[in-house]
This record gives C-alpha cells, structure tokens and sequence, in this order.
C-alpha cells in the first residue's frame, strides 16, 4: 500500500521558480484580476444612496465574477504544474462549471461552519479534508458532493501535513504584505502554484493507491474462482 506524503520545501520551491520564470504573466494577470474584482465594488459603493436596488445588482454579478475568476486561478496553477503556459483566457474560461462550483462551495461552508460549531476541531478537520473539491471541480469536472468525496480521498492520512502547509502557505503572504503589498505580486503566485503541485501529487498518489487496490482486489477474486474450479 502506498503511504501519501508531499515534500513542503519542493512545492514552495516549485511554484516560486514557477512565478519568477514568468513574472510578467503573473504581474499581468493580477492586476486584471484586481480590477475586475474592484471596479464593480466601487461602482456599488457610489450607487448605494441613489439606486440601491442597482447597487445589489451589481454586487451580485461583482460576487459572480470574483468566484468565476478564482476558478479560473485555479485553472491557471493547474496548467503551469502540468508544464503548460497560462493564459489571460483561463480567468474567465471556467463560467460553464460556475453551478457545479457554487453548490460544491455552499455545501462545503455548511460542512466547515458545522464542524466549527461542534467545539471548532471537527471544523478544522473538515476544512482540511474537504480543501480540494475546487481543484476536482475544475480539474476534473466532478460534480459538488463527488469533489468533496474524492477530497476526502486525496486528504486521507495527510490532513495534519495540509494544515501546516496551509498556515506556512498564510505566512508567505504575509511577509508579501508586510513588504510595502507589492511582495504579493510574488507570494500569491508562488502559493497558488505551491498549493496546485501538492494536489496533483496527492491526487497521483491516490490513484496509485486505488490502481494497486483494484489490482488486489481482481488478483484475490481471481484466485477464488481458480479455487472453486478445481
């Protein structure tokens, strides 16, 4: 049986060669992402007194945008751990999996809001093995409660490994902050393409572990028909 695990050090590695080997990409498209996330808020802010009912509507289709592009971020870490080049056109070309994403988003947050009423642990817990359901979404096309299921899956025996990869993963955008917020121009792509290279790994791993687990299962069934016929 094949144990999972994942190197911290290699992915962060990884996606910080990643973002400097193509810095200007990254600079680009989170600038784009800023302000397509942005304008609509402010837009809102200055309609609010005169047309609130406007102003929800915008809200809405700024809320919208936002989950359609951190689809579409996703989709673009994928692609650099997959050795392939991002594009402009990946931020957007999530929307037909908008639905899919949406319900696996709600009932992920119904879950982890659960989970940290019941004395915040469980929550925790849920909120680790329960992380990559987007990637799936995205990844995979699976649909809400199947992306959580085959999250569950990946995260199974590496949850404590997750957690403090994802606070170590905080901590680096952090210091991205703290230098003048322009250092975020490099820590969120290193982290996002960090955080992509664990999935992939992960995600390998599992299927290796349930190949080998099918090949038992077939192997040991076999032999019981052999058995019966003689």
């Amino acid at each position: 049986m094949t144990t999972k695990n994942f190197s911290m050090r290699e992915a962060v590695d990884f996606g910080w060669d990643t973002m400097k080997n193509n810095i200007g990409f990254f600079i680009g498209f989170l600038i784009v992402a800023v302000l397509v996330n942005v304008i609509p808020d402010i837009i809102a802010m200055m309609l609010e007194e005169d047309s609130p009912f406007l102003s929800i509507i915008i809200q809405i289709v700024s809320s919208v945008l936002s989950m359609i592009i951190g689809m579409g971020l996703i989709k673009i870490s994928l692609r650099f751990c997959d050795g392939e080049t991002g594009e402009f056109s990946d931020l957007f070309s999530c929307y037909p999996l908008f639905i899919n994403y949406l319900i696996g988003s709600i009932l992920c947050g119904l879950i982890v809001v659960a989970g940290l009423i019941l004395l915040i642990i469980p929550g925790i817990i849920w909120a680790i093995q329960f992380y990559f359901y987007d990637y799936l979404i995205i990844d995979r096309g699976l649909g809400p409660v199947d992306a959580l299921k085959k999250s569950s899956e990946i995260t199974k025996g590496v949850k404590w490994d997750l957690f403090v990869f994802v606070i170590l993963l905080g901590i680096i955008n952090l210091l991205g902050f703290i230098c003048l917020v322009v250092g975020l121009f490099a820590t969120i792509p290193t982290t996002m393409i960090a955080m992509a290279f664990v999935y992939r790994k992960l995600l390998a791993q599992t299927e290796l572990t349930e190949g080998y687990g099918a090949y038992q299962e077939n192997y040991i069934n076999g032999d019981q028909r052999f058995s019966n016929s003689v």
